[in-house]
C-alpha cells in the first residue's frame, strides 16, 4: 500500500508538530459497538465547569467509529513506565485489540470502560459533542469520573521519540 505524497506544507506541518512535546494517552471505549482503544497525544483541556476535554482521532481509524456509537470514553493518561503499552496500543508490535488489553492491568471503570490501573490519571466521561475538521473527529467529553495517582513521571512524546518527564517526588 502506498502512502499518498505530502505536500511541502504538510511535512513542514508534520516535522513542527514533532517538536511540540505532548502527554502520552490511551483513549478506551466499551459498549454496544465493542471494546478497544488507541494511544493518542491529540488530548486538550477544554474547561473545568463542567470539566471537559478534547481527543482527536484519525477518521480512519476503527476506535473513532467505535467512539461515536458507544459514546463514552476514558483516557488513560500514561506514566513512564507505560512505554509498551503506549506501543502496543498504537499498533507498533502488531498485536490484536484483545492481546493489547490482555497484556497488561486492565480493569473496568464506569460504564465498563477499559482502565489502565497504574496510570498516572484517568478521565472518563460522555461525548457531548463531534466536530469532523480535516482527517480526524474532534470528540468533546464531559466527566463524570477522574481518577489520579499520586507520584510518578510522566510519558511524553517529542521529536517522534518517547521520553520520560517529571521525577518521582511530584
Amino acid at each position: 500500500m502506498n502512502k499518498p505524497q505530502l505536500t511541502p506544507i504538510q511535512q513542514q506541518f508534520r516535522d513542527a508538530m514533532s517538536s511540540l512535546s505532548a502527554a502520552v494517552n490511551i483513549i478506551t471505549t466499551n459498549g454496544r459497538a465493542g471494546k478497544c482503544g488507541l494511544t493518542a497525544t491529540a488530548v486538550c483541556s477544554i474547561t473545568d465547569s463542567p470539566p471537559t476535554v478534547m481527543i482527536a482521532v484519525n477518521q480512519n481509524s476503527k476506535t473513532n467509529a467505535t467512539l461515536k456509537e458507544n459514546g463514552v470514553v476514558a483516557i488513560n493518561i500514561l506514566a513512564k513506565e507505560h512505554e509498551e503499552t503506549a506501543k502496543d496500543f498504537a499498533g507498533l508490535t502488531q498485536l490484536n485489540i484483545e492481546e493489547r488489553f490482555r497484556r497488561h492491568a486492565w480493569c473496568e471503570g464506569a460504564h465498563q470502560l477499559p482502565i489502565l490501573q497504574d496510570s498516572l490519571a484517568n478521565l472518563q466521561g460522555e461525548i457531548i459533542q463531534t466536530m469532523e475538521m480535516g482527517t480526524h473527529t474532534l470528540f468533546f467529553i464531559e466527566l463524570f469520573e477522574i481518577r489520579n495517582r499520586t507520584g510518578g513521571a510522566a510519558l511524553a512524546y517529542f521529536s517522534r521519540a518517547f521520553h520520560a518527564v517529571g521525577d518521582e517526588m511530584r
